[in-house]
């Protein structure tokens, strides 16, 4: 009998261990925070871990995967960082899907709207005191919009040297939700969320380039990874997007 048990043992040591899920570890944009954050529980009572999300500026975030960061899934905010990483050979090109859209909005702390004409002839300048808060100009994704959108109106020259330019979108809405910018640029599901800001006027989408979220995984991401980015664009998960105001892009992306 104890031979039995021994042997028993000793099979039993052999069999391949099986490996329970690991958290799968997204770099996310900011602005992708609650929505995220939303479809992160939803897994977790699917019987998932709940991925590990890093949030930030898709420019820094990307600079920290072409450092080795660990990191699974990138989502960024803008299509320039995600090709940024792909000309490095950091993500996997298969996997490349362009998911969301989103819209750039001018706000103000809640209670202190003014008029703004989205036209050229339009003194934008001299309607507001102070500085104007939104991301880094030419290097965070809602900050390149917001200076495309400013040169396309002809405000840029009269405003640049006003504007505040913050880490991310999230910290740039902070600054108005504060009143410590009484103007910011940032993206429409980001005033959503705010209840202490409010929506002056919307850019005309010809006034930017297209604002779309490209999802992919980094080069040498895990099984469980592929599974996440699958999850992504289910019915559930697009229910989650179109709730915090993303547009889910129908098509394949490049």
């Amino acid at each position: 009998m104890g031979r039995r048990v021994v042997s028993l043992l000793i099979a039993i040591l052999a069999m391949p261990m099986a490996h329970a899920e690991e958290p799968v570890r997204v770099f996310a944009a900011a602005s992708l925070t609650n929505a995220l954050g939303d479809i992160a529980k939803v897994r977790r009572k699917a019987g998932h871990p709940a991925p590990v999300i890093s949030l930030g500026a898709s420019s820094a975030l990307a600079k920290q995967i072409e450092s080795g960061a660990p990191a699974d899934v990138f989502a960024s905010a803008d299509l320039k960082w995600m090709d940024y990483l792909a000309e490095k050979g950091k993500i996997v090109p298969a996997s490349r899907r362009n998911l969301l859209g989103n819209s750039l909005v001018l706000i103000a702390p809640k209670g202190k709207h003014f008029t703004v004409e989205m036209k050229p002839e339009f003194d934008f300048g001299a309607a507001f005191k102070g500085k104007l808060c939104t991301g880094e100009p030419g290097v965070v994704p809602v900050g390149i919009y917001a200076k495309q959108s400013l040169e396309h109106l002809g405000w840029w020259k009269t405003l640049s040297g006003r504007i505040v330019g913050t880490d991310d979108v999230r910290t740039a809405l902070a600054f108005v939700e504060r009143s410590e910018c009484p103007v910011g640029i940032v993206y429409a599901t980001d005033a959503a969320i705010s209840s202490n800001v409010e929506v002056i006027a919307q850019f005309p989408e010809s006034s930017h380039d297209p604002i779309v979220y490209p999802f992919a995984l980094v080069k040498g991401a895990r099984a469980e990874a592929q599974a996440l980015l699958d999850d992504l664009g289910t019915a559930e998960a697009t229910a989650v997007f179109e709730r915090y105001g993303f547009a889910v892009l129908k098509a394949e992306g490049r």
